[in-house]
């Protein structure tokens, strides 16, 4: 009885542990897996991706034809003294009808504008939606790097801490067996509760990073970056190849010809528009049973308005729209050339740093050596303990800071849409 029991316990925690497992699901992320999920997950685009089928069903209503207008008056005879022998109110005899069958002609390629015009609008929409998937694209990156260096930066204190309490273990020995004072004691303990701190407040950063990094990838599964990542994505090395990827590549870029294109087709139908429409249709009015047949055509003389406004709004919107494409494409060229500029910078600071690592991390060794066998004080391990940890916190924070100018590059060129879409 008592082994069925032990025997039911385990299964209880076994299964408890699976359980456990499966709704706290975890996923490791590449930066372009990031980015990808967030393409196709992200709720901010989501929601802008509505925009599109919007401005599709402005589409749909442009290509729809005017209906036709059907039309009713009915006269009626009031003075019962003029009714015709024999009849009453309601006798044909008494009454006009009047039956009117009207349709709008749109002339002078206004509908042919209209389409043109809705779907312009269709193409300027998706270059928007384009350009808020760059730089959410952007966004997502740059919290991905955080939680990148978050993790790299635990990493490190937390290898800190592991070498200083072991250390601590042979220290405290030591000092039970009065082969070093209470006062080395002490400083060790309080390095370690130094690092011990430094690594608790790591650890809430790192899982404050993931946190907002699982809301922009959409996804309910706890992340972590993938930190073997190398993330090295192929480049031109020159700065007029990049210049000439943002200036074809560049949402922002194809946003404003679009929009320009839309302002041209906007001002032919505002143009169009200028014309008259006539209606025309057929009449059938029979009065007092007597039938009539007849033709009805109208339209507006355009002696007064002739769309003089709008034509005259579409010209200065068509004006607005080529400053803002030569504007948009001056501040292509200089992002992408500060952001190579920075790439190249931060790109040489990382290597300089590599000889750095080793000396503080041979400076570490010896230290720790000499000081085990009495060769120097606590003080002096204590320090270069110290100082290997601020040496490696300010290499991660160069790397960061590297691959954040490689972000910005990717955007500022357009590749970072490619890298998302692969």
């Amino acid at each position: 009885m008592q082994l069925n029991f032990i025997y039911m316990l385990r299964l209880t925690v076994l299964l408890g542990t699976l359980g456990s497992g499966t709704a706290h699901a975890q996923a490791t992320y590449s930066l372009q897996k990031a980015l990808q999920t967030a393409r196709a997950n992200n709720p901010v685009l989501a929601a802008e991706r509505l925009n599109i089928g919007v401005a599709e069903a402005d589409v749909a209503t442009a290509r729809l034809h005017p209906n036709p207008m059907l039309n009713n008056q009915t006269l009626q005879l009031l003075q019962s003294s003029a009714f015709p022998s024999e009849t009453r109110w309601y006798n044909a005899d008494n009454r006009q009808v009047w039956w009117q069958l009207t349709k709008v002609f749109p002339v002078a390629g206004q509908r042919r504008n209209q389409i043109a015009t809705a779907q312009r609008n269709v193409v300027f929409t998706e270059k928007l939606y384009a350009e808020t998937e760059r730089n959410l694209y952007l966004d997502v990156a740059s919290k991905w790097l955080e939680a990148w260096a978050a993790r790299k930066q635990l990493d490190v204190i937390e290898s800190a801490q592991t070498n200083l309490d072991s250390l601590l273990n042979a220290n405290r020995y030591r000092y039970e067996k009065e082969v070093i004072s209470q006062t080395d004691l002490f400083r060790t303990e309080l390095l370690a509760k130094q690092f011990a701190l430094q690594a608790q407040t790591a650890r809430q950063d790192l899982q404050n990073r993931q946190q907002e990094l699982r809301w922009m990838l959409g996804t309910t599964d706890s992340v972590r970056v993938d930190t073997a990542d190398a993330f090295a994505f192929a480049l031109p090395t020159d700065l007029e190849s990049l210049l000439a990827q943002g200036a074809q590549a560049r949402s922002d870029v194809q946003a404003g010809r679009a929009l320009l294109d839309l302002s041209e087709s906007n001002l032919r139908l505002q143009k169009s528009l200028a014309v008259p429409q006539p209606e025309v249709g057929f009449i059938w009015n029979p009065q007092n049973t007597l039938p009539y047949f007849g033709i009805y055509a109208t339209m507006d003389l355009p002696l007064f308005n002739r769309n003089q406004g709008e034509i005259q709004k579409s010209n200065v919107l068509k004006e607005q729209a080529r400053r803002q494409l030569d504007a948009v494409q001056s501040l292509s060229q200089t992002e992408i050339a500060v952001a190579f500029a920075d790439y190249r910078q931060q790109g040489q600071n990382v290597q300089a740093y590599q000889p750095i690592l080793e000396q503080s991390q041979v400076i570490l060794d010896n230290v720790r050596y000499a000081y085990l066998r009495g060769g120097t004080t606590i003080v002096d391990y204590l320090e270069a303990q110290r100082s290997w940890l601020e040496t490696r916190q300010q290499y991660y924070d160069t790397v960061q800071a590297f691959k954040q100018s490689h972000v910005r590059l990717l955007h500022a060129t357009g590749f970072i849409q490619q890298l998302a879409q692969q």
